[in-house]
């Protein structure tokens, strides 16, 4: 039993679907603007990232915060005018 060299690749597409021509009108991005607008990727730093390890410990976090700017905004009294 010879076994083929691992520099020659085993194709197992038919004949008949011929990638040069299926792929000829390809468009690169075509659809990445489309996708940006739908998603909103943030890098934490090392620390941060340890101490949220999951995107639902992020999530929690940030929405907490968010409350308690509401309670902030709302809890600050105005000066009296003189």
């Amino acid at each position: 039993m010879s076994k083929k060299p691992k520099s020659e690749m085993t194709d197992e597409l038919r004949p008949e679907y011929d990638l040069h021509k299926l792929l000829k009108d390809g468009v690169r991005g075509k659809y990445a603007a489309r996708y940006q607008t739908g998603t909103n990727l943030v890098l934490l730093e090392p620390d941060v990232a340890k101490a949220f390890p999951t995107e639902k410990e992020v999530n929690e976090a940030l929405r907490l915060v968010m409350q308690l700017t509401k309670v902030q905004r709302s809890g600050k009294r105005t000066p009296a005018k003189a």
